[in-house]
C-alpha cells in the first residue's frame, strides 16, 4: 500500500490529542473544575473527530478513486467500501 499524504497530518493531529489527554488526567487527578474538564474533553473529541474525517476523505479520494480507475476493484466492491466507510463519518 502506498503513502497516503494525509497521514503525517493525521499522526500529528493524533499526538496532539494524546497531549491533551494526559492533561485531561492531570486535570482530574488534581481535582479540577468539571466545566474545564468537560471543555478540554470536547476540544480533544473534536481533534479525534477531525482526524478521522481527514482518514477517511483521504480514503476516499485516494484508495477507492484510484482503485475505480486502475480497475484494481470491481464498481460493486468499491461500492461497498465506501458504504462501510462512510459510516463512521
Amino acid at each position: 500500500m502506498s503513502v497516503h499524504e494525509s497521514h503525517p497530518d493525521i499522526i500529528k493531529r493524533l499526538k496532539r490529542s494524546e497531549g491533551h489527554i494526559k492533561s485531561v488526567i492531570k486535570m482530574l487527578e488534581q481535582n479540577r473544575g468539571c466545566l474545564d474538564v468537560a471543555q478540554q474533553l470536547h476540544a480533544i473529541e473534536k481533534a479525534i473527530n477531525s482526524a478521522k474525517k481527514a482518514l477517511i476523505h483521504d480514503h476516499i479520494d485516494h484508495c477507492l478513486d484510484h482503485a475505480l480507475h486502475d480497475n484494481t476493484m470491481d464498481s460493486n466492491a468499491t461500492l461497498k467500501e465506501f458504504k462501510e466507510i462512510s459510516k463512521y463519518l
